[in-house]
């Protein structure tokens, strides 16, 4: 809190100036604080008088009657979202070993019929929210919902994919709780204390921090297909329950005039089992078309690293790396990319990685399953007229 000692204050007025908000105001000769202070401390800095001082309170935090590991399914269009899946097959792992409840939380417009398939999937109960309200994502009304449960139910994890939908709905949940969140997290783990350790990469991916929440929930978003779904058990039991509530009490304040859908040329490369990727090595534009050929053989799709959606070779739809998309698919063909840890952040993770580079000491050849030291303009072709004939 910031307080103001009246007695100290003189009505000098050089607080209200160095107030970068314009919260500050006087009122017959002493400081105010308006509501919306987000106690930054600029004021204390200013006063001469030391009228103005933060005072700060330990809160304790009782974390005892926080219990189970909820995950945040996205959907679209009354489908299911991969990455749903998979931090359902992490949260079971979790929740195996915290030996708690795993539960999945459904929002949307007509996802009853989904919620077994989430059952199947490891989730011991669905809490399922069907509106007609929730027919598209809005991060007032999401997030207000969710809030509502967590207060409600008290989960002790709190699992969310590090989507563009993620991205937004996380920080929204760990502001309204006054809770942490680890964002981009490639790792989690449960210690000895039976703390959530949420590993991420930090520092530009030089070095993997592990990070604990002392308050709960403990809120993770999690990248994409880094974690693996489990195969559907259709002779698994849950417990579906169905959350019914007006809505008409939430008044979002953005609304939704239109929806276009970008997408990449060709199958998007979350998508696919195999992906042919291109670095700067391809020099120019027009060298996309000899991947394009080699990921059309092989039923895949193209990716491409940071340098190339940089130069406005190919949409940011097809980047692979820290600041694109992770993939793990069963097979990467990286095409003239030197290996910087960023891009290998995204894309190590899969099953078999096969390098092609001129540089015999290019950092990628030291995460590749094969390695080919080689002019990728020689050895594509090669690839494409083999595959070719063996098709």
């Amino acid at each position: 809190m910031i307080e103001i000692i009246k007695d100290l204050c003189t009505g000098c007025g050089i607080c209200t100036k160095g107030c970068p908000f314009g919260l500050i105001e006087l009122k017959e000769k002493k400081v105010f604080i308006k509501e919306g202070c987000n106690f930054c401390g600029a004021c204390v800095d200013k006063c001469k008088e030391l009228a103005i001082k933060v005072k700060t309170e330990e809160i304790k935090f009782d974390t005892s009657n926080f219990s189970g590991t909820w995950v945040f399914i996205e959907q679209a269009e009354s489908k299911l979202k991969g990455v749903g899946l998979e931090l359902l097959g992490e949260g079971r792992r979790l929740s195996d070993e915290l030996k708690t409840k795993l539960t999945a939380v459904l929002l949307g417009k007509k996802v009853k019929e989904l919620a077994q398939a989430l059952i199947e999937s490891g989730a011991d109960e669905v809490l399922v929210y069907d509106s007609p309200a929730l027919s598209y994502y809005s991060d007032e009304t999401y997030a207000e919902i969710f809030t509502k449960l967590i207060f409600e139910r008290r989960p002790e994890i709190v699992l969310i994919g590090a989507t563009p939908i993620g991205r937004s709905l996380g920080p929204r949940l760990a502001a309204r709780l006054r809770t942490g969140l680890t964002a981009d997290c490639t790792e989690l783990k449960i210690d000895e204390e039976k703390r959530l350790v949420q590993i991420r990469p930090a520092f530009g991916g030089n070095i993997m921090a592990a990070i604990i929440s002392k308050k709960r929930p403990q809120i993770a978003t999690v990248r994409p297909r880094v974690m693996k779904p489990l195969p559907p058990n259709k002779q698994r039991k849950g417990k579906i329950i169905e959350i019914i509530e007006n809505l008409s009490s939430i008044k979002p304040k953005v609304k939704r005039l239109d929806f276009i859908k970008e997408s990449a040329s060709g199958p998007g490369i979350e998508e696919v089992d195999i992906i042919v990727s291109g670095g700067r090595g391809l020099k120019a534009q027009e060298n996309f078309k000899l991947l394009e050929e080699l990921a059309s053989l092989l039923g895949g799709a193209v990716g491409s690293s940071r340098a190339c959606v940089d130069s406005n070779w190919i949409s940011h739809l097809h980047q692979v790396g820290q600041t694109g998309k992770t993939v793990s698919p069963k097979l990467y063909i990286a095409c003239g990319i030197s290996g910087a840890i960023q891009h290998i952040a995204g894309m190590r993770g899969s099953d078999c990685i096969i390098a092609i580079n001129k540089d015999p000491s290019a950092p990628i050849f030291d995460i590749a399953t094969y390695g080919i030291i080689g002019d990728l303009f020689e050895i594509v072709p090669l690839l494409i007229k083999e595959i070719g004939k063996r098709q």
